[in-house]
């Protein structure tokens, strides 16, 4: 999407949107903005399915089959069309290391409970797909913290310096449960369509394999640091539709 056109997407979302909050806005939340090429949305109390892909996930060298992905107008159509092409697994793919793709879930698991709630990921060969309620740290701040923590990690595992992460990151707020419902089912399958696994539950690196009984919205995750409490008493936003 052109800059220009993000501009007017933003400043037509938030006179259409509840206003922020000021113990919100005292907190860093934004709502609307754009950042680049891409619209975000960060408010407290939303679901949100976040993407974030390696560096060289979508090659420079490859620039002619994905550039026309980034400047597509619909935002849905475009970002499904990115995963597909993550999907094709392009780059060096350093998240097929056991211990990079252990220390990338196993951060995403370290601030579950107590910062935000986790409801689904998974960790693919070259992105991330994370669905996250925010409570009272602002999406941009979670999301700079997987990243930034994670790169010095797998930096340290695979013995070198460098970029490790592409700067920008992908969300979509989940409407209502029947949204969530698919989402969760879309990215937990992610593995099986990429012809990673038999099964979703087979990929280790994923919360399909972690799903216990059903709950009220999607299957409560049973991994052993899951920690199931209302939201600490800062978080004073609500969902907004």
């Amino acid at each position: 999407m052109e800059p220009k056109h993000v501009r007017q997407l933003v400043t037509a979302k938030n006179a259409a949107a509840e206003p922020i909050a000021p113990d919100d806005h005292a907190l860093g939340f934004k709502g609307w903005y754009g950042s680049g090429h891409l619209p975000h949305r960060d408010t407290a109390g939303t679901i949100q399915f976040v993407t974030y892909r390696l560096a060289d996930s979508m090659p420079a060298e490859r620039r002619s089959e994905w550039e026309a992905l980034v400047h597509l107008e619909d935002r849905v159509d475009r970002s499904q069309r990115i995963k597909e092409y993550l999907d094709r697994g392009h780059g060096e793919c350093i998240l097929r290391n056991p211990r990079v793709a252990e220390a990338v879930q196993e951060n995403l698991w370290h601030h579950d409970g107590l910062r935000y709630r986790l409801h689904a990921w998974v960790v693919m060969p070259n992105h991330v797909h994370v669905v996250v309620e925010i409570w009272s740290t602002p999406l941009p701040d979670v999301v700079h913290g997987w990243k930034s923590y994670t790169a010095k990690a797998i930096n340290c595992v695979l013995g070198r310096s460098g970029r490790v992460w592409q700067p920008e990151y992908y969300d979509h707020y989940l409407r209502d449960s029947d949204e969530l419902q698919r989402v969760v089912r879309y990215i937990e399958n992610d593995p099986l369509r990429a012809r990673l696994v038999a099964a979703p539950e087979d990929w280790s690196w994923s919360s399909a394999r972690f799903r216990g009984a059903a709950g009220p919205v999607v299957p409560c995750l049973t991994h052993r640091t899951a920690t199931r409490v209302p939201p600490p008493p800062t978080h004073v936003g609500e969902a907004q539709p």
